[in-house]
């Protein structure tokens, strides 16, 4: 027979039994979403892709690897909503996993259409799901086109380049900004953040030196950061300051304005 302090004692163990396996599958979707791509040692650096496993820990990645990105985040979503304007669409180029539009929807009346726009299906379809839980009823339109194709913007009151600039050939750069700038209605704006180059090899040097660094307090090992820049090597190409506001200017906006900079980050609203 069994007695009242069995009961209890088998009882205890089954409940801790479950609170283990939660925390263990817990654990298990915490290392499934830490960016780990460039942990171990490769034979051959392919360049860097934002497929399924790029897309399975990406939110991981921009927190770790790009400095300030919560407050990026902040900033950015703050001059949307000043920017947006009622009955327009808000595009974000390179919309990724759909956090800055997640990030917009309280912020933002709900008559701005939003159109997200990717070249991965896996980074949109993480965006489906986290755009999927929105109440506001706006309407959301997710497509999967690369910018080099991209050819019309309209009625766009905001549109959002954060970190993709960066990734469209240089070739394609100009037509690109100048089709975003076209569609943009007057008083709308482009919000860019983009990582730099400096024309001085000093600073050049010294801010990739610094960027590291902030890479390694982030949990990152030398052999990652070596195997990834190498991955982005002939992928990312970034600008100086100057080349951007350049390039804006000429493709139609009136006034350029940087509202962040760490080292060789930067942000800058510009206002057609």
């Amino acid at each position: 027979m069994t007695s009242i302090a069995d009961r209890n004692e088998s009882a205890s163990r089954d409940k801790a039994a479950t609170t283990d396996g939660k925390e263990d599958r817990a654990t298990d979707r915490e290392a499934a979403s830490t960016d780990r791509i460039f942990a171990e040692p490769a034979r051959q650096i392919e360049d860097f892709v934002f497929d399924g496993r790029t897309a399975g820990v990406f939110d991981d990645m921009l927190s770790r690897s790009v400095p300030f990105y919560a407050e990026i985040q902040r900033m950015s979503t703050e001059l949307v909503a000043d920017f947006a304007v009622p009955g327009t669409n808000l595009y974000d180029l390179g919309c990724s996993t759909g956090t800055t539009l997640a990030s917009l929807d309280g912020l933002v009346d709900p008559s701005v259409r939003f159109v997200g726009i990717d070249d991965s299906a896996e980074m949109l379809e993480k965006a489906k799901q986290k755009l999927g839980g929105l109440t506001s009823g706006r309407s959301i339109d997710l497509q999967c086109t690369d910018l080099h194709e991209l050819r019309q913007i309209e009625n766009a009151s905001v549109v959002i380049l954060t970190l993709t600039l960066q990734f469209v050939r240089p070739l394609h750069r100009e037509r690109l900004v100048r089709a975003i700038c076209a569609g943009t209605n007057d008083q709308g704006c482009l919000i860019l953040v983009e990582k730099l180059t400096e024309s001085d090899t000093l600073f050049n040097r010294l801010f990739i030196k610094y960027y590291y660094a902030m890479k390694r307090r982030n949990g990152y090992s030398e052999l990652e950061i070596a195997q990834k820049r190498e991955a982005l090597e002939n992928v990312l190409i970034p600008y100086r300051a100057e080349e951007n506001e350049k390039l804006l200017l000429e493709g139609g906006y009136r006034r350029v304005q940087p509202f962040f900079q760490w080292y060789n980050f930067a942000g800058v609203i510009a206002v057609k």
